[in-house]
């Protein structure tokens, strides 16, 4: 049973943190969380001429603000819970089973109507947004890890296609400059439609012979990196029994 010395204490401290709590939250117009749009406590007009990166850091401000206010709000609804159980002379028993809380834990933290046990923030939430079941890093569910990787349209591709419209990227965003400002996304000089190289000019029947080559600026480029490196494949020179591969053979 709490005397009451100590309970005019605890109320004093209650009655401290409760005026606290409510000048903070009147000084900084409730975290500017009371204005209708996020624009007018940046001071922004609109989101048009901002990069996405400024407006991002814009939004996690906004949720930090939000979740600030959640908190400050609680911390004022309990003390309010707890001034309104000392008028009604529940203050320092549970509110769940009843049972008396200790004086040391009512002293740590005078806001408590509830004993250790039933302490409401027990729980930890292990939640996630369900948003993060198709948008994983880096490109959805699509893993280019994974060992069950697939060379079909994927994600990455989807991404690649619509790049080739315009990002908010400029050169200097990009390790290496591109000569087409159509190219300014990552990846931009990757094969769309082939794996290797050779397949965008190689051709052969549904037999696997016939071997065609059709002359493109592809088949021109590959053939100059080639000729620079001084070699007859992307994977070296062929040993010398190889170099004339069309020759016939006898079959056996």
């Amino acid at each position: 049973m709490l005397s009451t010395e100590k309970l005019a204490g605890l109320r004093l401290q209650l009655l401290e943190e409760k005026s606290e709590l409510e000048a903070h939250l009147e000084q900084n117009d409730h975290l500017g969380l009371e204005r209708g749009h996020a624009h007018e406590s940046m001071g922004e007009l609109s989101s048009y001429d901002n990069h996405p990166a400024d407006e991002a850091t814009e939004l996690y401000e906004r949720e930090k603000d939000n979740a600030l206010l959640e908190h400050y709000k609680l911390e004022l609804y309990n003390v309010n819970q707890a001034l309104e159980a000392m008028e009604n002379g529940t203050y320092g028993k549970c509110a769940v089973c009843g049972k008396e809380i200790p004086l040391e834990r009512l002293e740590a933290l005078p806001n408590t109507t509830y004993c250790i046990e039933h302490s409401p923030d027990q729980v930890t939430s292990h939640k996630r947004p369900v948003e993060e079941g198709v948008l994983m890093p880096p490109f959805g569910k699509f893993d280019m890890d994974e060992k069950d990787e697939s060379v079909a349209f994927d994600a990455e591709d989807s991404w690649q296609t619509v790049a080739q419209w315009g990002t908010s990227d400029t050169p200097s965003d990009l390790a290496f400059p591109q000569d087409d400002y159509q190219d300014v996304y990552v990846e931009a000089d990757e094969n769309i439609g082939y794996v290797e190289d050779y397949e965008n000019f190689v051709g052969n029947d549904m037999y696997g012979k016939n071997i065609t080559v059709y002359p493109n600026p592809q088949h021109e480029k590959y053939e100059d990196s080639l000729d620079e490196e001084g070699i007859m494949t992307s994977f070296g020179d062929l040993p010398a029994y190889e170099h004339d591969p069309y020759v016939d053979r006898d079959d056996r």
